[in-house]
């Protein structure tokens, strides 16, 4: 089946493909022998953990904007963090 990466990297995996996968929303992607290997991964991201992450969160009283920020810091050279 032909796929089409878009400028964004993204795939749509046909409905056939995703018809015979196991009821996941992860996957762990390798290249092998230059083939592109998507592979199910069980366990993670499930409500149960979400639910707890958002009401801690929430607790904390963080917003949109201040979790982007802390990503953006973390992805930041050490040197440049202050």
């Amino acid at each position: 089946m032909l796929v089409k990466k878009t400028s964004k990297n993204q795939v749509t995996l046909p409905k056939r493909i995703v018809e015979g996968l196991p009821d996941t929303d992860y996957f762990d992607v390798s290249l092998k022998g230059g083939a592109v290997v998507f592979s199910p991964v069980k366990g993670i991201g499930s409500s149960r953990h979400l639910a707890t992450a958002r009401r801690k969160v929430r607790k904390l009283g963080l917003t949109p904007k201040d979790i982007e920020n802390a990503v953006r810091w973390a992805r930041m050279r050490p040197s440049r963090r202050t």
